[in-house]
């Protein structure tokens, strides 16, 4: 596929380039995925020095090939772009580690759930992807869920606690490990 050529940067547009580009480092790095490896999983789509020439707000990416992207990174199209929310949590605010399972919740394996069908994964899925976007969490492997987010999660599909880990234990979404 062709790169497709963007017109020549304004101050105005290489600084909204500069932190579409900022978002577009930051979570390829949460994904552990170097520029080369983008490349290769991307069929050559995404060229290394052009990817790095995005991230470096050098280019200006056409909404199309940032739509693409964000499926290769299997996160919302919105996250790699900015806006009050995102620039905040760019700059590091709202960022933080989530709490471990000692704190009374679990750790779900995203894999497998991205795999299991049914009623309660298809509403599991769309609750924890809210979180990854509240989180800014996209490493796309585990992802630890609060003892309190276990409560919504069970009201919402009126389950209690015990019925909803049962249901999780079935599904075979709960990371052991």
């Amino acid at each position: 596929m062709a790169v497709e050529d963007s017109p020549p940067l304004t101050p105005e547009r290489a600084d909204y380039a500069s932190v579409v580009g900022a978002r577009l480092r930051a979570v390829r790095r949460q994904k552990r995925l170097s520029l080369q490896a983008v490349e290769a999983a991307s069929g050559q789509e995404f060229k290394a020095s052009v990817l790095g020439a995005y991230e470096r707000g050098e280019r200006a990416i056409s909404v199309p090939r940032l739509q693409r992207l964000a499926r290769l990174y299997d996160v919302p199209v919105d996250q790699l772009l900015p806006g009050d929310v995102a620039l905040a949590r760019s700059n590091g605010a709202g960022a933080g580690s989530p709490r471990g399972a000692a704190g009374g919740g679990i750790r779900v394996n995203l894999v497998a759930l991205r795999q299991a069908n049914g009623e309660t994964a298809t509403a599991l899925r769309r609750f924890l992807t809210a979180i990854q976007v509240e989180r800014q969490d996209f490493n796309g492997e585990v992802l630890t869920i609060r003892a309190d987010d276990l409560r919504v999660i069970g009201a919402t599909l009126g389950l209690d606690l015990n019925d909803l880990m049962a249901s999780l234990g079935a599904l075979g979404v709960i990371h052991h490990g």
